[in-house]
């Protein structure tokens, strides 16, 4: 599975961003993508989740309220709507996909970097003061 994610550039504090990931082929068997960031020195670190298969959506209490994700199964797309961008959000943004064999209602059930096999190569997103 080739994720191939876009949007990232710059943009002032209070502004507005969306991202883009592509999936090659439906990720039939990857019931669940996610979006993450990374700075330098530091983990990965969860942004949101979304389910192909109904829409539940799953957020980053630091981005919950700011931004959205979405999908487009017809064109294998997720998005991630970012709004009211902070200097904080800086980061390269990392698109992933991930098998997840129970469902929950919990963000943290699907945080972890570890869970997601598929990964883009990321967009870099810097947000000035």
């Amino acid at each position: 599975v080739q994720l191939q994610a876009s949007g990232g550039g710059l943009v002032q504090a209070g502004g507005s961003l969306r991202l883009s990931c592509a999936a090659a082929e439906r990720t039939f068997s990857r019931d669940v993508m996610g979006w993450f960031r990374q700075t330098p020195g530091k983990e990965r670190e969860f942004v949101a989740a979304v389910r192909w298969s109904g829409g539940s959506t799953y957020y980053a209490d630091s981005v919950k309220g700011r931004f959205i994700i979405s999908k487009d199964n017809a064109k294998n797309t997720v998005y991630l709507q970012m709004n009211s961008l902070k200097p904080e959000d800086t980061a390269v943004y990392y698109c992933a996909a991930g098998l997840f064999l129970f469902a929950s209602s919990k963000s943290s059930y699907y945080s972890s970097a570890g869970k997601y096999d598929y990964w883009g190569q990321g967009t870099l997103v810097t947000v000035s003061s």
